[in-house]
């Protein structure tokens, strides 16, 4: 029970770096499953290169929009919107921002699995060796017959074997390329990382007591949601039975539900943990949370907005 415990622990602590490490894993064992099992390079002049940039490419735009929809943010941001620009949309300076850092989350499984087929090797050798650029570079200073005879170095049928001695060309500049895009990659995170806590409005403590809040708010807002919809549901299917009119049952309105699901921005002159901990704390009841002067979007505070009733929304 002690050990069940502990591991629950880790969990709630690090399940944002569980998360991604699980998508990685993920990432790079589909990435190993495609390369050995579904990939069967084409070995024509004219497939390689499409063939190869399709097995490569598409499957990371694949993972890179599928990073959009698991996101809660996203959904935060579109949900309501319909044809009308509205200020609960995101738009200008603080959609974009928030566009950015939703694309920076959706990036991480598509590089990984870019990264691991370059290490791979097998989706570049084909792409480059239908690649006509590539064939002059490679074929230098070697036989006429050298880039006719390319195509086939990755199923191994060049007949020149200092042709086919080329595939070892073609797999250094694969791993080449997969290790220079991982160590971009960690560096990059590691700038954007630093600048974002170095620009934090908060401490580290607070940060950390800011995450236990809205952990509570949510668990606490599911519980009563549940409760509330219970009710009404048990009322409503009364009604309809007994043919009698329903009591009042306080339900916040259409404009209240979009109030709390508006994108959070940071106000240094009222710091508040949560756009609901900012609803039932404005001045006036008539009064709009979800734009006011010296709102700011703050890249560290990102995990306002991705904390929700259900991690996952339902589509």
């Amino acid at each position: 029970m002690e050990k069940f415990r502990a591991v629950l622990d880790l969990h709630l602590k690090h399940h944002s770096a569980l998360g991604y490490g699980l998508v990685t894993l993920l990432t790079a064992g589909g990435e190993r499953i495609f390369s050995a099992v579904v990939f069967q390079c084409p070995c024509s002049a004219a497939w390689n290169l499409p063939y190869g940039l399709v097995f490569l490419l598409v499957p990371a735009l694949a993972l890179f929009l599928l990073g959009y929809v698991l996101s809660a943010r996203t959904w935060r941001l579109i949900t309501g919107c319909g044809c009308r620009a509205r200020a609960s949309c995101g738009c200008g300076l603080r959609g974009s921002l928030v566009c950015a850092q939703l694309s920076a989350a959706a990036a991480l499984a598509p590089l990984t699995w870019v990264a691991v087929a370059l290490l791979g090797g097998a989706f570049y050798e084909c792409a480059a060796s239908g690649s006509a650029v590539l064939a002059q570079r490679l074929c230098l200073d070697r036989d006429h017959s050298c880039a006719a005879e390319l195509p086939l170095v990755p199923c191994h049928e060049a007949k020149a074997s200092d042709v086919q001695d080329l595939l070892k060309d073609l797999k250094a500049q694969s791993q080449v390329l997969g290790w220079i895009l991982i160590a971009a990659v960690i560096i990059i995170l590691l700038i954007f990382t630093c600048v974002s806590r170095c620009l934090s409005p908060v401490s580290f403590l607070q940060l950390k007591f800011w995450k236990i809040y809205l952990e509570q708010e949510q668990q606490i807002l599911k519980s009563k949601a549940t409760e509330h919809a219970t009710e009404l549901a048990k009322e409503n299917v009364k009604c309809f039975f007994e043919g009698s009119h329903p009591k009042e049952c306080n339900t916040p309105s259409v404009k209240e539900w979009q109030q709390i699901s508006s994108l959070y921005t940071f106000n240094q002159k009222d710091p508040y943990y949560s756009m609901l901990h900012k609803y039932v704390n404005r001045k006036e009841k008539t009064h709009s949370i979800r734009s006011t002067e010296g709102d700011t979007v703050i890249p560290v505070l990102g995990f306002v907005d991705s904390s929700s009733i259900n991690s996952t929304p339902g589509l």
